[in-house]
């Protein structure tokens, strides 16, 4: 274990074996962090926040010759807000702010400049890219992609192996610069298992998005779309809706 004489600890921390924990991290009371954590410098985690073993927090992202949305910039601090549980072998980014209450699963990684409301799931292994901002009591299943520069609003249902995307250009020509646009999800939406939303796409409040479509066009309120490309089926079920009860 090795922990910088310049963290500063609050009461009740526990920590594993062979966790580094670098300079000017501040850590809150009651926190649990497992065997093999790596915790780098700037670090702010709240009180009663559990990391589980082999997570780095903090890291700094790298840029590749031809990405065209990492931008290599000075970043704020990572931020873990109260009551944050993180899963094994995940990766969190500077520059991203975790609400309290959120919980991350195994294997997951949040890139920078994402921030992610109280309350709010993220399953085993999902992916969110940079500039991305999630709600608060947000669903997103096991190994959904969310893009860069998407937007996800408090509510929303993301099931298994959902993808987004942001390049209608697909890696070709100098103009796809200027339009990259992740989807965005306004409140209440639902998005199927294994269904696909292009980018820019704007996917109405508690419209439903079934599995396996691929969503082509903007999608209006309260409506279920389906099929490829994904056409309106039906309006949602009024007791779907959430101020009729539904959650």
């Amino acid at each position: 274990m090795s922990v910088s004489k310049n963290a500063i600890m609050g009461n009740g921390v526990s920590i594993g074996e062979n966790a580094i924990i670098e300079n000017d991290v501040v850590i809150g009371n009651n926190v649990t962090i497992g065997h093999n954590v790596v915790i780098l410098s700037g670090v702010r985690i709240g009180d009663y926040v559990t990391i589980c073993d082999g997570t780095i927090l903090g890291r700094s992202p790298l840029k590749a010759s031809t990405s065209a949305t990492t931008r290599l910039k000075v970043l704020p601090p990572l931020e873990i807000k109260k009551g944050v549980t993180i899963g094994s072998g995940c990766i969190i980014y500077k520059g991203s702010v975790i609400d309290e209450n959120v919980f991350i699963g195994d294997l997951a990684t949040v890139r920078e400049e994402v921030e992610i409301g109280k309350n709010t799931i993220i399953g085993r292994g999902v992916a969110i890219e940079n500039q991305t901002k999630i709600g608060s009591y947000v669903k997103i299943e096991t190994e959904a992609y969310i893009t860069a520069m998407s937007v996800v609003e408090d509510h929303c249902f993301i099931a298994p192996e959902v993808s987004f995307s942001n390049d209608n250009y697909l890696g070709r020509t100098q103009e796809r610069f200027k339009h990259f646009k992740g989807p965005t999800l306004k409140k209440g939406a639902r998005i199927g298992v294994n269904a696909t939303i292009l980018p820019g796409i704007t996917i109405g409040e508690e419209a439903v998005v079934a599995a396996g479509a691929v969503v082509t066009k903007n999608v209006p309120a309260r409506v279920v779309v389906a099929g490829v490309p994904a056409k309106y089926l039906k309006d949602v079920p009024e007791d779907q809706l959430l101020d009729k009860g539904g959650n």
